[in-house]
């Protein structure tokens, strides 16, 4: 009879480990400077999932055109909204602070106060970026090391599209093929028509008009853009923006007129979704707006779409058109309703796991 080399030990039964939780976003780079904002547009931007231009076509405009010259200008942009005492942008920090609050919550017995005393012993928090470090495999990895065989991942994605959401699912499982022994993984849904997200999204709205020194005419609701094509091809997030924003407007008591819609952060030269958000606060302001609020429902946290290209860039376009008043409210970021939604999130996810 041939011998095995596989001891009678290696059959013992194997207790379940921890439960990992691993939070995730888009990225950042690691500095606002040409180079490490090259090296984060190269990976976003050579995703067949965010561009799903043919390659033979798509190559050399990235990397004889785009690589080239849009680096330096958009690190002056990074540089404007970089913190420079941790050297890191608020995308993040937000992120970070957000696992952090998750894990002390999770460990004052959020989940179950019944077993607060082992919380701690039972779950690990971990938090990734899509793009740039720390990235999702080194999440994984790290979860697995300290022991998690459940793992369940947040992307802080309230819409999903193609670009996004799904993005995150392939880098998942890219990194699942190379690890032998695989835990079990969830991977969150969107959650735009989550009830406990809109009512943030309204609370957090109302506090912060109360905080300004004038009353809006208008809210503006802006999300990040997507080119129409994809729509076209089946990415359901056109449908679940729309869906957010007549959820809140109805939470606000609003009609459209009172608090339309755009699209921002539009890129390269095919036609995305419209009206453009630039487009739309320049006609406000010409038509007489004199105070706009802009709310960004998609953005789970404030980065250079947030920060620049509205509280900047779309402040000018409206005051230079005749408005008077502009304001961007925080994304909810790591604020106590922030984490209430992340809370909720968690817990409902976890169900049948804990």
């Amino acid at each position: 009879m041939a011998s095995s080399n596989v001891s009678a030990n290696s059959n013992k039964p194997v207790p379940h480990g921890k439960i990992g939780i691993l939070l995730v976003n888009l990225g950042t780079p690691d500095a606002p400077r040409f180079w490490p904002v090259r090296q984060f547009l190269k990976e976003f931007l050579s995703d067949r999932r965010v561009i799903e231009t043919p390659r033979i076509f798509w190559w050399p405009i990235l990397h004889f055109i785009i690589l080239v010259l849009r680096p330096r200008r958009i690190a002056k942009h990074y540089a404007a909204i970089w913190n420079k005492e941790t050297g890191e942008g608020p995308l993040k920090a937000i992120t970070r602070s957000q696992a952090e609050k998750l894990a002390a919550w999770i460990g004052a017995g959020g989940l179950d106060p019944k077993r607060q005393h082992t919380a701690r012993e039972t779950f690990f928090i971990a938090w990734a970026m899509r793009y740039r470090k720390p990235d999702i495999a080194q999440g994984i990895v790290t979860l697995k090391e300290h022991g998690c065989t459940r793992i369940l991942v947040l992307p802080l994605y309230p819409q999903y599209a193609a670009a996004t959401t799904a993005s995150v699912h392939d880098k998942i499982f890219e990194t699942l093929k190379a690890i032998r022994w695989q835990p079990a993984v969830r991977i969150a849904p969107p959650y735009f028509d989550d009830r406990t997200y809109i009512d943030v999204l309204a609370t957090s709205l109302r506090a912060g008009i109360a905080r300004l020194d004038f009353v809006p005419d208008t809210i503006l609701v802006s999300f990040h853009g997507l080119p129409k094509e994809s729509v076209a091809k089946g990415d359901p997030y056109y449908g679940q923006c729309l869906e957010t924003w007549r959820l809140l407007r109805e939470d606000l008591g609003l009609g459209a007129d009172r608090c339309p819609i755009s699209f921002q952060s539009r890129f390269g030269a095919k036609e995305w979704l419209q009206p453009y958000t630039a487009a739309i606060v320049k006609s406000l302001a010409s038509q007489g707006t004199k105070g706009l609020v802009v709310i960004t429902p998609g953005f789970s946290a404030d980065c250079l779409e947030t920060l620049y290209e509205l509280d900047a860039e779309c402040c000018e376009i409206f005051l230079e058109n005749g408005g008077k008043n502009f304001a961007v409210i925080p994304c909810l970021n790591d604020s106590e309703l922030g984490m209430m939604l992340i809370h909720e999130l968690v817990a409902r996810e976890l169900k049948g796991w804990i």
